[in-house]
């Protein structure tokens, strides 16, 4: 019996600071309605989607930054959506900022969650990869202070869910092949990932131009090196006058894409996903048992940057047999 889930693209256009969380989470009642309307089993949020992309701006009131940050899922705010979800039977994806307690301490974290279509939440997704810097660098045209506002997770976990296996990313993440093979060795089928990715790179602004190509790049790869499906959903479009990429998409196990937002404002997009289609790629070019060489990946995990040596050279860590011996 074929395992089909349709999947909908719940992108968001841009949140301003004024916005409200009730104002916000209006918004993505509609796109989930518009969702369930085309027959979705599954609304996939962004990353932060519930407030303005905060880390561009440097804080230094712990209040005020709390104030971005949520301490319970479901709260007053959000409980709509879970309403909506159970009343309608949609499950959804949502990334949020989370202000944790773990061992009497305030820990916050870039987080998202997974929800059946009963409202429950299945599994919740610390993100790892966390980008930009901590300290205020005030030559920016605007912030990324990842850095400062969130710890990193910790690991990759997957779960089985909507009649698969569904793991969980967000926004950076989507950039490092460890994320996918991380989750690839645990089966994954599905890749949901919620991302803010702004238009303009300070340290790099030779990738400006570049900035679509990347994202697609990165998750169509991603996708089709371990056989499974991924979809991106951007936040978009001139928040608080910085302009951030759309390029929101539904990417196959081939590699290919199979539905895309084509505007940076509010709108669903939605396809349907043969999870047994995964197995095309899992069982043979990326047949995992039978092709990979993990003797030969030491230095992945053994190494965290690039070693020079005093010269300024590679440091060569295995160098090839001695043809004459």
């Amino acid at each position: 019996m074929a395992r089909f889930v349709n999947i909908a693209l719940g992108q968001l256009g841009p949140i301003q600071r004024s916005d409200t969380r009730a104002e916000v989470v209006l918004r993505l009642c509609q796109l989930m309605r518009e969702a369930h309307a085309l027959g979705a089993d599954l609304i996939v949020y962004p990353e932060l989607a519930l407030t303005t992309f905060f880390p561009r701006w440097y804080i230094e009131d712990a209040a005020e930054i709390n104030s971005f940050f949520e301490t319970a899922m479901p709260n007053a705010a959000t409980q709509p959506l879970f309403d909506l979800a159970r009343q309608l039977g949609v499950g959804f994806c949502l990334g949020y900022a989370e202000l944790a307690q773990e061992n009497g301490e305030q820990v916050r974290y870039n987080t998202s969650i997974l929800v059946d279509k009963q409202a429950r939440i299945l599994a919740k997704y610390h993100k790892v990869h966390v980008p930009g810097h901590t300290e205020h660098e005030p030559w920016r045209r605007f912030q990324h202070l990842e850095k400062r506002y969130f710890r990193p997770g910790r690991h990759f976990g997957v779960t089985q869910a909507f009649g698969g296996v569904f793991g969980m990313a967000l926004c950076n993440d989507r950039r490092w092949a460890e994320t996918y093979r991380v989750m690839g060795l645990q089966g994954v089928e599905m890749v949901l990932i919620g991302y803010n990715t702004p238009v303009h790179n300070a340290p790099a602004p030779q990738h400006d131009d570049l900035s679509l190509f990347h994202n697609r790049l990165s998750m169509q790869a991603g996708a089709y090196q371990n056989g499974t499906w991924v979809a991106g959903v951007a936040k978009a479009g001139i928040e608080e006058g910085v302009d951030s990429i759309g390029g929101s998409c539904l990417i196959a196990p081939s590699g290919e894409i199979v539905a895309a937002c084509i505007t940076k404002a509010d709108e669903v997009a939605i396809a349907r996903c043969d999870l047994d289609f995964c197995a095309i790629y899992k069982k043979t070019t990326f047949n995992f048992d039978l092709h990979r060489q993990p003797a030969a990946y030491g230095l992945i995990v053994e190494r965290k940057g690039e070693t020079l040596a005093a010269d300024g050279s590679p440091l060569v860590a295995n160098k090839a047999p001695d043809s004459s011996s």
